[in-house]
């Protein structure tokens, strides 16, 4: 089944690779998402998303989600603890749903509520293969105003969070503990990170034009590939790689086709009318930046799919300021993803992890809308 859904993918990629769009007759809605999808398989599937997608399987197979969520404990070093907390997005790499079980893992087992939820919104919001791709599609300022954006809010979330409900976790915690049982490492850490630091290096200077750099660092992978690592591992990391992509890619064209339809091209009309688009999200008002916040907080965004979607309505006349406030409320909420939450900590405290979202993700956006014009 997972050998045909990837033949699946390469030939629905070659056919949107190949397709010749220009020279269809008609123009309109249909004609906008064809042309979208055969641009993002030109412009970011080989150069962006693959090497992700490998960075992605090295992270999930070769990091060990114990070594990080055993600092999140009550009895932890907080600074540490949030330290870790807000950034391990990059490390876990999941969407608003898949963080769900290892938040109520850790939260159960005895992790501080601040901790947990600051590594219940950086899990997806920090998503490394997200991050990547909003920079690449929307442009190095919103891509960094969400990478920055999101680790200063799973910090300020999970401190507000154990402020408020402070004598709660004081009597949860009362007989509590939280340890993990140490993990032997196949080999030293310094061998892990520099093999990572090489994949990332491919990335971003595949991107760049660096071809030379590029090749360099691939024959250096190369090297540690068979040098250091078994083969079981190298099976592990590959059949890890291509899960990512079997699960992303079919919702990546889904949401590239349906942004297209719906939204067009920057520049060009969709299904919707741009002036909509405009009335409600244009410009940078408190009202825009809110709504923004609020759809991105109930809509689910299958991951990356955010990216397609966000560029019609950029392109459609959303202002970069709503851009950013539903980038920060959406990837890391979602209904069902709240309905899971509210079941774990109860309805007060999703409520007050639901509205700081949203709260801080429309401050964000009017704070970001006037400085990036």
């Amino acid at each position: 089944m997972k050998k045909r859904v990837l033949f699946i993918i390469v030939f629905g990629f070659l056919a949107s690779y190949y397709f010749p769009v220009e020279s269809l007759p008609f123009r309109g809605p249909v004609f906008e998402a064809l042309a979208l999808v055969k641009w993002y398989a030109r412009e970011h599937v080989l150069l962006c998303l693959v090497p992700a997608f490998f960075i992605a399987g090295a992270i999930s197979v070769f990091v060990s989600q114990a070594s990080v969520i055993k600092y999140f404990g009550a009895k932890a070093n907080k600074i540490l603890a949030y330290g870790v907390a807000s950034i391990s997005g990059t490390i876990l790499a999941v969407c608003s749903c898949t963080v769900l079980p290892l938040f109520s893992g850790i939260y159960k087992r005895g992790a501080g509520l601040g901790p947990a939820s600051a590594f219940l919104y950086s899990g997806p919001a920090i998503n490394v293969l997200a991050i990547i791709m909003t920079a690449r599609v929307l442009g190095w300022e919103l891509g960094l105003a969400r990478a920055v954006g999101a680790i200063i809010f799973s910090i300020m979330i999970g401190l507000l969070m154990h402020f408020i409900f402070i004598k709660e976790e004081r009597a949860r915690h009362a007989d509590g503990n939280f340890q993990l049982g140490e993990e032997k490492e196949p080999r030293p850490l310094w061998k892990n990170a520099l093999y990572l630091i090489s994949m990332v290096a491919i990335l971003v200077f595949a991107n760049l034009g660096k071809f030379l750099i590029t090749f360099l660092f691939l024959a250096g992978l190369v090297v540690m590939l068979v040098k250091w690592f078994k083969k079981k591992e190298l099976k592990d990391w590959v059949k890890s790689s291509s899960d990512f992509a079997a699960q992303i890619m079919p919702l990546l064209f889904w949401g590239v086709l349906i942004a297209g339809l719906l939204l067009g091209r920057s520049g060009e009309e969709g299904l919707i009318p741009s002036g909509f688009v405009r009335s409600l999200t244009g410009g940078n008002s408190l009202f825009s930046n809110f709504f923004a916040a609020i759809v991105g907080a109930f809509m689910y965004f299958a991951t990356l799919t955010e990216v397609p979607i966000l560029q019609g309505l950029l392109g459609s006349g959303m202002g970069k300021g709503p851009a950013l406030a539903l980038l920060l409320a959406g990837p890391a909420l979602s209904l069902p993803n709240m309905l899971v939450i509210r079941k774990v900590m109860g309805t007060k405290k999703t409520i007050v992890f639901v509205s700081a979202v949203v709260v801080m993700a429309t401050v964000s956006g009017i704070i970001f809308g006037n400085i990036v014009k």
